[in-house]
């Protein structure tokens, strides 16, 4: 090997040594640790110091990215250079002052959002922690950056060998920027949903020892079910042997009470979303579900998971007088679920709904129960989709309950859009009320809680601390409504609106949205539950104070991890927001 080889090939490692490890750009780090004090400032809900930190260093990086590229524009427009060495000494004062003084107003931001819900206030030494990861992100992500940006360089060169400047430059940006598209979506995202895949699927199909299977011939799962207990999935499982039995109905009310009737299918007991869906059918016929007053088709989370807070209380507001059925399509959270399978669940909650409603629709309409619809988060956006107006003008259901239903919801996004002037984006009020309404957790807003209901009773249960719910891609760029309205009891009231971080901090806050205390963020009450089960279902018999002690009874029973006067633990809660 000749030595000019060598020099060369030591001259190559030091230019992308150079590359990667050179000076800061000024303008850069000011911008940068302007975004970075704007990223530690409260949204929704509360973030512990990892994710705060990981935020606050992606958020410096593209404000350094941003000054990167202005002073690129500058030089490249060739307008006018002058020193700017007494600039940089200012800048990198001002970039420290903004980011000790972010940090140490961190931990009062964090606890204004905490002390909402009722959370204890985090440590002393959580700005440490933030500020070390916030490093560490954005050292990562500087490194790709300049890597990409040496990448582009000297793909432009060896272009420019054979074609023009101009369009170099232009071909090597793309080649770059598609090279990195293509590593982080097609490979690297991919590899991430199969192993997630894979994972989830192995955890639902564990047979958890302390849920035996049930022995009655009348529960899903038995051995007299058409349903195998093993292909149920672990949601399944929770869903179908959980709940209040008649016995602690009746050790509530004091009054008789019914086996409440629960059918859940599995993916493992069908081919298709139509197989799976007949099963169902099948399975409510074979327990006598259609004798029933009350039965309501849930679409659930992307992992399967039906929310015991939603359902529990409608049994004992129905004297065990229920049914309810459910199909699973994914073992994705629901977050991935959107992403990855989004129009597979929408198939399968419509197929459901199909084929329950086709045959109720063929029942006496004095013998038949009163059909509903109920879903949480993504099974409430897929159980908008599930039933069509068009075909229920004749014989329409009695009515639905969605709750935190996400941005993305066609119909939650209408009605929404479309509210009465005046009303709030956070509980919006649709026309005279008659067919939707809009509660929190303190209830209906007052002028409707007198007004009469039509033959359907839609409602909408959502917290004012929801991001998956408030959360909309114009945040980026435009202050959303709902931040310039009075704000929520349970939404710090240090929130504001930042171009850019906002828009990141609400992605955050969407996915740790069920880590906050229940009643808060994505982590739906089931005292709150039963206003909306006593409204959308016209429950009657039941005084006020009757409904209180039950609301009491289950913020009891939910402080002991239990859901019935049994005081067993629920696992059913540790899978909460799905």
């Amino acid at each position: 090997m000749s030595v000019n080889t060598i020099g060369k090939r030591k001259s190559g490692w030091a230019e992308i040594a150079v590359a990667v490890f050179g000076r800061f750009s000024w303008l850069g780090l000011l911008l940068g640790a302007v975004l970075f004090a704007s990223a530690l400032t409260p949204t929704l809900v509360p973030r512990d110091r990892l994710p705060q930190g990981a935020l606050a260093g992606l958020c410096f990086f593209i404000g350094y990215a941003l000054g990167v590229f202005f002073t690129w524009l500058w030089t490249y427009l060739e307008l006018p250079q002058r020193s700017v060495t007494p600039i940089r000494y200012v800048a990198a004062a001002l970039s420290i002052g903004f980011v000790v003084n972010s940090l140490w107003r961190s931990a009062a931001w964090q606890n204004s959002v905490r002390a909402a819900m009722g959370m204890p206030p985090v440590d002393s030494i959580n700005p440490f922690v933030v500020c070390g990861v916030a490093i560490l992100t954005f050292a990562v992500l500087l490194t790709l950056g300049r890597l990409a940006k040496w990448l582009a360089l000297m793909l432009d060169r060896r272009m420019q060998r054979y074609i023009p400047p101009r369009v170099a430059m232009i071909l090597a940006i793309t080649v770059t920027a598609l090279l990195f598209w293509s590593l982080a979506n097609d490979v690297l995202a991919r590899a991430v949903f199969r192993v997630l895949d894979a994972s989830y699927r192995q955890y639902d199909a564990l047979l958890e020892p302390e849920r035996p299977q049930p022995l009655e011939s009348g529960k899903t799962g038995s051995s007299a079910s058409l349903v195998a207990w093993n292909e149920l999935g672990r949601a399944g499982r929770e869903f179908v042997a959980s709940g209040p039995d008649a016995a602690d109905i009746s050790a509530f009310t004091g009054r008789p009470a019914l086996e409440p009737i629960r059918v859940y299918v599995g993916l493992q007991s069908g081919q298709t979303p139509e197989d799976r869906a007949r099963l169902a059918l099948d399975e409510l016929k074979r327990q006598g579900a259609f004798s029933r007053s009350i039965l309501i088709v849930i679409t659930p989370t992307g992992t399967g998971w039906i929310d015991p807070a939603a359902m529990d209380p409608v049994e004992y507001l129905h004297d065990g007088n229920i049914a309810s059925v459910a199909v699973q399509y994914s073992y994705l959270s629901s977050p991935l679920s959107l992403l990855a399978q989004s129009a597979y669940g929408a198939e399968t909650a419509r197929a459901l709904f199909s084929e329950i409603y086709g045959y109720w629709t063929t029942l006496p309409k004095d013998k038949r129960p009163r059909l509903y619809l109920h879903g949480l988060s993504l099974g409430a956006m897929n159980s908008q989709l599930s039933a069509r107006l068009f075909e229920m003008i004749d014989d329409p259901i009695q009515g639905a309950l969605w709750s935190g239903p996400p941005f993305v919801s066609a119909t939650w996004r209408t009605v929404t859009k479309e509210r009465n002037a005046g009303s709030l984006v956070r509980l919006p009020q649709f026309r005279d009320g008659r067919l939707i309404r809009f509660m929190d957790q303190s209830g209906f807003p007052q002028q409707e809680t007198t007004s009469p209901w039509g033959p359907v009773r839609i409602v909408y249960l959502q917290y004012a601390s929801d991001p998956i719910v408030f959360f909309n891609f114009d945040d980026f760029y435009k202050e959303p409504d709902w931040m310039r309205e009075p704000l929520g009891h349970d939404v710090s009231p240090r929130l504001g609106w930042y171009p850019i971080v906002t828009g990141f901090q609400l992605i955050l806050d969407m996915l740790v949205a069920n880590k906050t205390p229940i009643g808060f963020g994505h982590v739906y009450a089931p005292w709150h539950y039963i206003d909306a089960w006593v409204a959308v279902t016209d429950v009657r018999g039941w005084s006020e104070d009757q409904l209180a002690a039950l609301k009491k009874h289950f913020e009891t029973a939910e402080e002991k991890g239990a859901t019935s006067t049994k005081d067993t633990p629920e696992p059913g809660y540790e899978g909460r927001g799905g």
